[in-house]
């Protein structure tokens, strides 16, 4: 199932903001999107925070990949997006 807009968010050392951000995606009126979380190898608990948001719903989806810097990180979320608007946050 696609969704209107596929939502990119890209995750490096982000502990401290990312439920913030996720939160407030979520909190939105609008609800046909998805939120794809692309872990770049991220060193503190981001992957944890991600896998358990990601357990939440299925609108979430998360991906864990090696550090490979940000241009691979949405080339990563690119691919993987299904939605028929792109919004990098």
């Amino acid at each position: 199932m696609s969704s209107e807009i596929s939502i990119i968010v890209l995750v490096f050392r982000a502990e401290k903001t990312l439920s913030l951000c996720i939160e407030s995606l979520l909190n939105q009126a609008f609800t046909d999107f998805e939120i794809i979380l692309i872990d770049d190898g991220s060193p503190d608990n981001c992957g944890k925070i991600c896998d358990d948001y990601a357990r939440r719903g299925s609108r979430i989806q998360v991906f864990h990949t090696e550090n490979r810097g940000v241009n691979a990180a949405r080339n990563l979320g690119l691919q993987v997006a299904k939605g028929k608007w792109i919004q990098f946050c």
